[in-house]
């Protein structure tokens, strides 16, 4: 790799950038019974195909390239003896001898002889062999600096920076720091408790990165190798439901169905009446669902996935709507039909705060990012902000939104979505004054905010429902069909890991889950005897899901088979069965 041949043993080496290491000087007699110890299966030598230039039963790993990224591994993770005994061993070096001495003269900041040696390592690129010479000088010039020695670091600069001809802009930044002190704090130049092994062990780092792989393997490459397959593996899963931290090395990865939620594990009996909506907080420690019985009620996911009635909200003389967690959980906004909002306490149960406005009745509602106020749909299709207090701050008036209507908030506060016709979405750009429109065909009914503010999940009349980017001009990306509507409002949502899938309710009283990327149908699960309204899926749990139904209850989906537990409001107490119901 390099114009020097090979002399020193590479247990002597430098293997920068220099750090802490896990082994600590040990006497010869202990590194010669190491060597045997670790020598005799570390000798062995690799399963090859021809000639031994390459392992792997596809031959297409070069045997060299192999050691030696294991050979930087081994020192980035502080294992030094072992790295040097591969090397020993295999007799493979993962730096050449000029390398190495390049590397170390930058340790011990010989600036001068780095530059020299630089020219010698063999680079083929004279771009590369001048920024790298930048930088060595760049750094001379900030230790100058440091130690106050202003004429020596104003020669390197006209005399050894500047003739190099690149980066000008920040050659003028370095002149600036000699003219002006103030300048050296601005970019970081002034101070030296930085100074030392450490400092320079992170420069020596940011060195390495313009040296050509050839010549210095980039840093944790055996780790980005690694990641690379484990992403390919769960990019070509279909059923990918499973978070990155439950991967593993030992076997290659894949999914199958049965890790999308399709057992029910409880039913939730505790509303008297139609259950319209239900909605998983953000943390993913509680649900709520309201109903036509003019209730809501707070469930408690518990540890062991068992949920549980927190509270029964009542208060609202109509059916409840829609529901809406505060951005920090802590409190629940429930929109009466044509009535009020109100604004609940979830740990106490308490009723914060009734929001409204004289002669009109509100229809949705949601939380303004960082819990700084609330707004809502009207009657009169106007669309109106109020802070927490109930003081009105915005108000858009015109046909902002219908008698019946969904409405969200980008996280950043700056777009506000509504359904603003029969057959369009307003997308209302609270700072630029700007609007957009989704059109559709059919008669839009529900829609849905992705985690991400990106995507639009659009309910149709037609029994079809739609995924729009909104990022920049609106976009149709996929269909989802199979599914039935024919005369309710049916609620969809996103699910699963990073959103992978979408699920919706039928008329036809199952739940019904689709792949997002593909468009397939994976999963129809029965369960419910009534129309299948609203359903939600738990942000910190990937397999569980919640359905809200006609039938006057809640299911909760998970995997596996498990006893299903009925749970009601007459007595408080869970009633348990076996099979389905």
């Amino acid at each position: 790799m390099g114009g020097i041949e090979d002399s020193e043993p590479p247990l002597k080496r430098v293997k920068g950038p220099l750090g802490e290491s896990k082994s600590s000087p040990e006497d010869s007699s202990f590194t010669e019974s190491l060597a045997c110890s670790l020598g005799d299966v570390m000798a062995r030598p690799l399963t090859s195909q021809g000639d031994g230039e390459t392992i792997g039963s596809k031959g297409v790993i070069k045997r060299s390239e192999f050691i030696k990224i294991i050979t930087s591994a081994l020192y980035s993770l502080g294992y030094d003896k072992t790295g040097a005994l591969l090397e020993e061993e295999s007799g493979i070096s993962l730096h050449s001898s000029v390398v190495d001495l390049f590397m170390q003269q930058v340790m011990d900041g010989k600036w001068d002889e780095s530059v020299a040696t630089l020219n010698k390592i063999g680079l083929s690129d004279e771009k590369a062999v001048k920024s790298a010479s930048f930088l060595i000088l760049e750094q001379k010039f900030r230790e100058l600096l440091k130690m106050d020695k202003l004429s020596t670091a104003l020669n390197t600069l006209r005399n050894e920076i500047v003739p190099l001809q690149i980066n000008m802009s920040r050659v003028h930044e370095l002149a600036a720091c000699i003219i002006s002190p103030s300048k050296s704090a601005i970019l970081g130049l002034s101070g030296v408790d930085n100074e030392g092994a450490k400092s320079r062990s992170e420069f020596l780092t940011k060195l390495q990165k313009l040296l050509p792989p050839s010549i210095v393997i980039p840093e944790k490459r055996l780790e980005h190798l690694v990641e690379s397959a484990l992403d390919v593996q769960r990019d070509s899963c279909a059923f990918h439901n499973t978070r990155d931290r439950d991967l593993s090395l030992y076997l290659d990865h894949q999914c199958g169905r049965n890790r999308i939620p399709s057992q029910t594990l409880q039913i939730l009996e505790a509303h008297s009446d139609e259950v319209w909506f239900l909605q998983f907080s953000h943390d993913g420690k509680y649900l709520a669902s309201s109903s036509k019985d003019q209730s809501a009620i707070i469930w408690e996911i518990k540890e062991d996935g068992q949920v549980s009635l927190k509270h029964m909200l009542t208060g609202h003389q109509k059916p409840v709507l829609t529901v809406s967690w505060s951005p920090d959980d802590q409190q629940l906004l429930t929109c009466g039909q044509e009535e009020v909002i109100r604004c609940w306490d979830v740990g106490s149960g308490e009723c914060l705060k009734v929001y409204e406005k004289s002669g009109v009745g509100l229809i949705s509602c949601g939380w303004f990012p960082n819990n700084k106020g609330i707004f809502a749909g009207m009657t009169d299709m106007s669309i109106c902000l109020w802070d927490l207090d109930g003081k009105e701050l915005e108000c858009w008036k015109g046909q902002k939104t219908l008698r019946i209507s969904d409405m969200a908030i980008t996280d950043d506060g700056k777009r506000i979505i509504s359904i603003c016709s029969e057959t369009a979405i307003l997308l209302l750009d609270r700072e630029a004054k700007f609007e957009r429109w989704i059109e559709e065909d059919e008669v839009v009914t529900t829609f849905t905010l992705s985690k991400d503010n990106k995507f639009l999940l659009v309910n149709l009349l037609n029994q079809e429902i739609h995924l729009w980017s909104i990022e920049s001009d609106p976009k149709l990306v996929s269909k989802y069909t199979g599914h039935k509507r024919a005369r309710f409002v049916i609620r969809s949502c996103f699910g699963g890991f990073e959103q992978a899938f979408i699920a919706s309710g039928s008329e036809d009283s199952q739940v019904y889950i689709w792949h997002r990327c593909s468009g397939e149908l994976l999963k129809a699960l029965p369960g419910h005897s009534g129309a299948v309204n609203s359903v939600s899926w738990n942000p910190a749990n990937l397999h569980m899901l919640a359905s809200a139904s006609d039938d006057r209850t809640i299911r909760i989906w998970g995997l596996g088979h498990l006893h299903i537990k009925h749970i009601d409001q007459s007595n408080g107490m869970v009633n348990h069965c076996n099979g389905r119901s």
